[in-house]
Order: C-alpha cells, then structure tokens, then sequence
C-alpha cells in the first residue's frame, strides 16, 4: 500500500472553542472563511473543499447531536418517502396481476421483465448525467415524469405498451437508489449510514402495506373504470406529488441547504470530514472508473446482489400470485401480503442499527439469509397436491422468509461505508444496482407458468443462491479485514517517516478528507466489515 499524495494548501488560523454554546468561531474572521485553495484542488477537490477548507472546524459533542436531529428530520422524511414511492409503482403490477389485469401467461413475465430492461440500459448514462446536475432536482423531475408513466398504464390497452410503459418506468426508476445512497454519504458518517439507509428501505417494504391496504379496497370499487386502472391512477398521482416535494424542499447538498445556518452547514461538513468519502463533484474521473473495476471487491459484491436480485426478480412479480397458490382467494391474498412486508421493515430498521452499532456489515447480511434459507426450505419440502392442506404452514415460512429483507440495504449500506471518491461512489452504486437489474431480470422468469402452482423448481434455485450468498459474505469480510491491515501498516509507516505527532496526524486526516481520492489511494480510508 503506498501513502496517499497529499495535496498542499494555504493554512487557516486555528480555530477555538465557543465556551457558551460550542460553536467554532475565529479571533479575527467570521466562521466559515475558508482559506484561498489553489485552482487545482478547486477542481479536482470535493465540492465540500471549497465550502469548508482542509482544516476542521471544531464543534463539540452536543452542538454535532442537535444538528444530526435536525438532518433527520428534513432529510429523512423525504428520501422515506421517495423510496416507498418508488417500490410502490414499480410493485403495481403485482397487484393488478390478481385485480383482472389483461395480461396473462408468458406475457405477463415478459412484462415484469421490461422494468428492470430499462433499468439496465439506463443505469450507467443516468447516474453519469446526474452527476452534472444538481441531485435533487434530477431526483425530482424524474419522480414526476414516472408518476406520469404509472398513470398512463390505465388508457393502455395491449401487450406493446404495457411492455413500453414499463421499460420507461425502469429507465426513469434507476436513477432513485444511487442517488439516496450518495445523499446519505454526503449527509451521515460511516456509523451512521446503515441505520438511515435501513430507514428509507423500511419505506420500501411498508408499500405492501399501504399498497396491499389501498388495492383490497380498491377491489371494492364497483363504477366505470377497471380496479387495476384506478389502482395505477391513484398511486401514478401520488408519485407526482412525491416528484414536487422533492424538486422543492430536499437540498443537493449540505452547502445549499435552506434549513441549515451557515455554522451549521460548515458543522455538517464537519462530520463527515474525517470517515474521508468527500460528498460531491460534478467531474467524472476516468481513472476511478477504471479502479471500481479492477478492486476484487466490486466482483464479490456482483456475486453477491445476483444471488440477492434473481430472488427478487421473482418476489417482486410473483409474491401475491404465489400467496394465492396456498388456497388463499385474491383479496385474502392482498391482505395478507401486508404482514409479510411489514416484518421485513421491521427488520430492514433493527439490521440498519445493529450494523452500525457493532460497525459490521457483512456478517449480519450473512445472519439475515437465514430465515430465508428455511422458510424456502419448507415451500419446497411441501408437495404441490398439499398445498391447501399445509395453508398455514407455507404462510408462515413466507412470513419468516422475510425477516431476510435487510441482506439488500445493508450491501447498501456496506457500499456507502467502502467507497471514496464521488466518480467511484457513483460507478459502484451504479453497477450494484445494474447487477441488481441483471438478477431481478433472470427473476422474472424463475416462477415458469409450467411450474404452477408450487413453483418448486424456482424455489430450488432460491435455496442454492441463498448458500452461495452467505459463503460469499465470508470472503467479502475477510477481503476488508485485511485491507484494514495494510492501511495501518501503511499508516504507521508513514508516521515513523516523518516523526509525526497525534496532532499532526489529525491534520493530515483533514486535509486529505476532501480531496476526492478513492478509497484504495487514500491511506487513511478505513473500511466497515
């Protein structure tokens, strides 16, 4: 491991406590001056480094916790609301699927696979687009345009456009989770970050409860529009007001941050500085593409959402249809798909917190396999002419089953703690997410029509996957164990090299803090197991 290049810049004046409240303040200049930085650290440096400089301010305990409750609240709401938005439309279809959808067959598989087509070809050109764009806005106008979409699915009448409607919606979805990981990155420290992205995915899982709720009632609706085609307008209506929200009240960043003070968006800054992950920068840099691609680890974690995504593929198209298989009619089915969905929010929040309390990922993504493991185990133990007789029994193993729903936000999670610099952020993010199209694609077609109603074969591969996944969780700790290692050793070296002090030491940390480097070439980026 060789030492990181340290970029050179102006020294600040040292600044002080605020004895009365625990604001940094500066004998001679107003907080938050920041010292001339050099043309060259202004354009290859995070966005952060113009805002905040290469020394820390200092802020005390208290004052970081108040203002994280304030993020919290203006945040996190928001980016809850987005990802329950998002799931819930693309979930729609699984819905209609039991409300008199006119789409059958191998065609209806055809269809859930056009999502996750358009996903696929739009995930890279999207997130490299909205890296030169403000994030928010781009977020924004994109949940609106889909709300749009999902509304229109009401007036179509054929295979080719449902299929078109879909692949559109895919395409106009792939830009949401990248994007709510960057914001928590940029937002939350390392310690932090499972447990918010545990929040915003526990807003994914609770539309089966809404969603379930809403078309149960729905199917009640007697007038002239189809149920399914008011399903998809009411809910198409609601991602548009979702869209607003966002364009309007979530910030791109810290530094323009209406509900912040301007102490408070230099504290905000502050509390990332030292995890070294930067927050933004609109250039994309060539070389860190070419690093996410050569890092062991980026192929680990492709294995790793392939045998999370394929499961998924089919979960999302297929969970109300199989529920139904039990001996269950389809408004017994729509409700009690909301249970299942709110056990796995449940544990998508509980998984979130204790990662970041024991500050380890990979292990709990290796314990939450678990229930799945079983739970898959008993539906391919029960024989298909059984099915209604053992009811209860399947139930429960899917109900059990998702208490595995937070193996998927915490690879989130682990890829918002494990990776520096902004382009190497984004490519990361964006080709989990791919890799999670690719599997959610193969998905689609694991629950073959010939395999109704017990489905068992694609059940089978469910149970191999699984296994892969938890050996596969293995190398991923040990691989970060030992790059831990040398990042110490490294560190130590270092030190001993030029006789730094504790002191000196911190203040090389800040400098290099927001200097957009990757993980791999920043000797003080540590990683989370």
């Amino acid at each position: 491991m060789t030492s990181i290049e340290m970029k050179t810049a102006t020294e600040m004046k040292k600044p002080i406590i605020d004895e009365k409240d625990g604001r940094t303040s500066d004998t001679e200049a107003e907080l938050g001056t920041v010292e001339e930085i050099s043309k060259a650290d202004a354009v290859e440096g995070d966005d952060a480094l113009k805002f905040a400089g290469t020394h820390a301010h200092k802020f005390d305990e208290e004052y970081m916790k108040k203002l994280r409750r304030k993020i919290d609240w203006h945040i996190m709401p928001i980016l809850i609301f987005v990802y329950f938005t998002q799931f819930l439309d693309k979930n729609i279809l699984s819905y209609a699927s039991i409300m008199g959808f006119p789409i059958t067959g191998i065609h209806y598989n055809d269809i859930a696979q056009a999502f996750y087509m358009g996903f696929l070809i739009w995930m890279f050109p999207t997130q490299y687009i909205g890296q030169k764009f403000p994030l928010a806005k781009y977020l924004g106008v994109h949940i609106m345009v889909w709300g749009v979409v999902v509304m229109l699915h009401a007036v179509c009448k054929d295979f080719p456009g449902f299929y078109a409607l879909r692949f559109f919606l895919g395409m106009l979805e792939a830009c949401v989770s990248p994007t709510l990981i960057l914001i928590v990155s940029m937002w939350y420290k390392q310690n932090e970050r499972g447990s918010r992205i545990g929040w915003f995915y526990a807003g994914n899982l609770s539309t089966s409860v809404v969603g379930g709720g809403v078309a149960y009632g729905v199917t009640f609706y007697k007038g002239a529009i189809a149920p399914w085609k008011l399903l998809y307008i009411v809910l198409g209506a609601l991602a548009v007001f979702n869209g607003i929200i966002v364009f309007f009240f979530l910030p791109d960043s810290p530094m323009n941050a209406r509900f912040l003070s301007h102490e408070e968006k230099i504290a905000a800054l502050e509390r990332v500085r030292l995890d070294q992950a930067g927050t933004h920068n609109k250039k994309i840099k060539k070389d860190q593409i070419i690093e996410t691609f050569k890092d062991a680890r980026t192929w680990v974690m492709f294995l790793i959402i392939m045998c999370v995504g394929v499961p998924n593929g089919g979960d999302s198209a297929f969970s109300n249809i199989i529920t139904k298989s039990f001996g269950w009619t389809s408004r017994q089915s729509l409700l009690l798909n909301m249970p299942r969905t709110a056990i796995g929010g449940f544990a998508v929040v509980a998984g979130g917190y204790l990662s970041d309390r024991i500050n380890d990922r990979m292990t709990l993504v290796l314990l939450f396999t678990i229930p799945t493991l079983v739970g898959m185990i008993i539906q391919v133990a029960v024989p298909a002419n059984q099915y209604k007789s053992h009811k209860g029994l399947l139930q429960f193993a899917s109900l059990f089953s998702n208490l595995s729903a937070p193996a998927f936000p915490l690879c989130y999670a682990w890829n918002a703690s494990n990776a520096g610099g902004h382009t190497k952020k984004v490519t990361v993010n964006s080709f989990t997410l791919f890799t999670f199209g690719v599997g959610s694609v193969v998905g689609t077609y694991i629950f073959l029509p010939a395999q109704a109603p017990a489905y068992i074969p694609g059940k089978a591969a469910i149970v191999a996957l699984t296994l892969l996944l938890m050996i596969l969780c293995v190398v991923m700790w040990w691989l970060n164990i030992r790059l831990n290692k040398q990042k110490l050793a490294a560190q130590q070296k270092l030190i001993e090299e030029n006789n730094w002090t504790p002191e000196d030491v911190e203040k090389e940390k800040e400098k290099a803090a927001f200097q957009d480097s990757t993980d791999l070439k920043n000797v003080w980026f540590m990683y989370t197991k």
